[in-house]
């Protein structure tokens, strides 16, 4: 039986999940400011924007099944330097072309975060499994609303650059402090890598676990980008003329909800996580009508934001739960698998936030993103015959992975 996470390797990997995140999401707040400084025009921020996205979504194909063969430890440690690597590239870039090649790198390798979930999955006993999963997860939100604040306050205090300067040193550090903090994870791999990359492909098609979650994870995140990338849109707008300072201590309202969300964890370890996504997925879609009262009510808008990042934080922590609980041998593949849905849905969300917007205004926008909210929890009610929650409270009870054809669910035994 896996002997479980200390205190101190949970603060660890989620410092990780942070660090790592960042390096994707850093660039947001200080947009226009490094498009100036390397003279990009308006038509190409976008890449600064897509790059890191672009080599995340890689990463997720490409490297994140590497969990599977690999030592993890070892695998968190590189991936880690190399993600350090690529914000150093950016921070120290000439010109728009070379940040771009930067921060594309820095994303191929913050897939980091995913390989890290798996370590956690695997290691931790049954009955803990999804408090470690809920607890180093919180690292991500917090580098993914964290970073908004902080590259916010440093781009105006310094510039850009020191944005990702200072990433590349947290990198780093996390590298070495995992080496030497966390054990070594290493196994017998029951597939080569080729075959590992054509099972994602039989994931998609004949596991309906799997493809539910994954739906569940386009229309959640597609809700969430709504959002976090059209949020400046009406706060920058009249009445509030705020500046990108002033928008990114929002994040600190995200926040507040996501890391209020740790105990759906503990929710699923007790056989919650199909309730939880459910009444969660609800509460998302109900936190739009709060959030659509940007332009009236700052107050509303602040308690929207906090439910709205509750409600994403249990229903992904409730999957990951679901999906590593259910295929325990491919935990690396399976939630690289699923995360490419998230970033699927993420940016989905980003394109039609925008476009909503322009077109009929925040109420729009607040709509769509309710309505995603609504098709995730659609696809969650009609699905959940496919999910059996797993029963960890019995010391006695095996989980085994269902075959690929299977209907998706984890089979039990005690």
């Amino acid at each position: 039986m896996p002997s479980g996470l200390a205190g101190r390797q949970r603060t660890v990997l989620a410092l990780v999940c942070a660090a790592a995140v960042s390096t994707i999401y850093g660039i947001q707040p200080v947009l226009e400011a490094a498009g100036e400084d390397l003279g990009l025009g308006e038509g190409a921020l976008g890449w600064l924007v897509a790059a890191g996205q672009i080599g995340y979504l890689a990463g997720l194909v490409l490297l994140v099944p590497l969990g599977d063969l690999f030592d993890r430890r070892r695998l968190i440690t590189v991936h880690l330097l190399l993600t350090a690597a690529g914000a150093g590239v950016a921070s120290a870039a000439p010109s728009g072309g070379i940040a771009i090649a930067g921060l594309a790198l820095a994303g191929l390798f913050a897939v980091v975060v995913q390989i890290t979930v798996a370590y956690v999955a695997t290691v931790s006993p049954a009955g803990e499994r999804g408090r470690n999963i809920g607890a180093v997860t919180s690292g991500v939100v917090i580098g993914i609303l964290g970073v908004r604040v902080v590259a916010g306050t440093l781009g105006e205090l310094t510039d850009w650059r020191t944005v990702y300067l200072v990433i590349a040193g947290l990198c780093a550090m996390l590298a070495l402090a995992a080496r030497f903090t966390l054990e070594a994870d290493i196994r017998r791999p029951r597939a080569r890598y080729g075959q590992l990359l054509s099972s994602l492909g039989r994931l998609v098609v004949g596991d309906r676990l799997f493809l539910s979650r994954g739906l569940v994870a386009f229309f959640l995140f597609a809700s969430f980008g709504t959002l976090w990338s059209g949020l400046a849109l009406p706060l920058g707008d009249e009445p509030w003329h705020f500046g990108t300072t002033e928008i990114g201590l929002f994040g600190l309202a995200g926040l507040t909800g996501a890391l209020s969300a740790a105990r759906a964890g503990r929710w699923a370890d007790r056989g919650l996580a199909p309730s939880v996504t459910g009444w969660s997925l609800a509460l998302l879609a109900a936190s739009w009508l709060l959030i659509g009262q940007a332009r009236s009510s700052l107050w509303l808008l602040i308690v929207g934001v906090i439910v709205l990042d509750f409600a994403v934080q249990a229903v992904h922590v409730s999957s990951q739960h679901l999906l590593t609980t259910a295929r325990p041998d491919q935990s690396s593949s399976v939630i690289g698998a699923y995360m490419a849905f998230y970033s699927l849905g993420s940016a989905l969300g980003a394109i039609t936030t925008t476009w909503a917007y322009s077109a009929m205004g925040w109420p729009a926008a607040s709509l769509l993103g309710a309505a995603y909210a609504a098709l995730g929890l659609l696809v969650a009610t009609s699905t959940r015959r496919f999910t059996a929650p797993p029963r960890t409270q019995q010391p006695s009870a095996s989980v085994s992975a269902c075959p690929p054809g299977g209907r998706g669910r984890a089979e039990i035994s005690g």
